[in-house]
């Protein structure tokens, strides 16, 4: 059979692999008899972990590795030096053709080296932000960038601002999607030196639809649909998000189960409630792309779950569908630094 979409999973990246990240490559080609997955990492302990469920044998393909990148190696050390590991082997699938997609669960560093290392920036990239989606009260934002890109330049910003867009607008389905910096004020002259020149690239940037300034307590409000940042703040923002959202289930729950009268209460509101913490549930999203290179590549949570895997396995689907990368790679700009912009402006 030809399969429509072959996804590469590292097997062995992150705190439940292998376990969970099989599982959730079976349940994913169970739901999908279109969809190959290559599982990379070490064959008996992977063929352990299959033997445990039914599937079509066809759809999931098993590639021995000899070698695991561990979280706290440096992860440019480690993606040159272990050739053989299962995440270098799963990104250069992709690099090769052999695969439309890769998806680990393993150290960020070394998928983000990998994925522009050996995958490579598309052309006219500057950067290549990681672009995870967020939930709010209205439903989702596309939070670029969380964790790639911690010193960006105006001009980086501009560029990730583009990909956001289209990225929303074709794979979330989110028509001239709303996009909006982060700062510490509504107001333009408000900010830091990279917002403060940022600001006027973007609002004179053709492609996309700028609204301005957005303050942290704006986007769970779903105040934007591409929330634009760098790599610091964006990780903040987002390991915030997911803290505050974990705690806040975790006491609901306490709440209710503390007295007869909130076990009563609990079973009355549990419809409602239960759509509301599906709603903030990360795992339901599935990854975040690294958008911006030659091929997909897509970063788990480190305790990623069987869930969550299937949902990024799913998400990869939707990108190549979608045809991302080369929507892109035709809409990308390359916007003049404000160092330029003043050079000109004064001739």
């Amino acid at each position: 059979m030809e399969f429509k979409t072959i996804v590469a999973v590292d097997a062995m990246g992150g705190d439940n692999a292998p376990m969970e990240i099989v599982k959730g490559a079976v349940d994913a080609v169970n739901a999908r008899p279109d969809l190959k997955v290559r599982l990379f990492g070490d064959e008996a302990r992977v063929n352990a972990e299959l033997a445990k469920y039914e599937y079509q044998k066809d759809q999931i393909e098993v590639t021995h590795t000899t070698e695991i990148i561990i979280v706290d190696e440096p992860p440019v050390n480690a993606v040159r030096k272990k050739k053989d590991s299962s995440l270098v082997r799963a990104i250069t699938s992709v690099k090769d053709g052999e695969c439309d997609a890769v998806l680990s669960a393993g150290s960020s560093g070394a998928v983000l080296v990998g994925g522009q290392i050996i995958v490579g920036k598309g052309k006219g990239v500057k950067r290549a932000p990681l672009a995870p989606i967020i939930p709010n009260e209205k439903g989702v934002s596309l939070l670029i960038d969380c964790g790639a890109n911690v010193d960006a330049r105006p001009e980086h910003l501009v560029q990730f601002a583009q990909m956001g867009s289209i990225y929303m607008e074709h794979v979330v389905g989110i028509k001239n999607p709303r996009v909006a910096i982060v700062n510490i004020g509504a107001e333009e002259e408000k900010g830091n030196a990279l917002v403060k020149e940022t600001f006027p690239l973007l609002k004179e940037c053709p492609n996309i639809n700028f609204t301005g300034n957005i303050e942290a307590r704006d986007i769970p409000k779903g105040a934007a649909d591409v929330i634009v940042t760098e790599a610091f703040t964006g990780n903040v923002i987002l390991k915030l998000m997911e803290g505050l959202a974990s705690t806040l289930v975790g006491m609901i729950k306490s709440a209710l189960m503390s007295s007869i009268r909130g076990k009563i209460g609990g079973l009355l509101i549990k419809p409602s409630l239960k759509g509301v913490v599906k709603s903030f549930d990360a795992t339901e999203y599935g990854g975040a792309p690294l958008l911006g290179l030659k091929g997909l590549v897509v970063k788990m949570h480190g305790n990623a779950t069987a869930k969550e895997t299937k949902n990024a396995i799913f998400q990869c689907i939707s990108f190549k569908e979608a045809d991302i990368n080369a929507k892109i790679m035709e809409n990308l700009t390359v916007p003049k630094s404000p160092k330029k912009m003043r050079e000109e402006e004064g001739k």
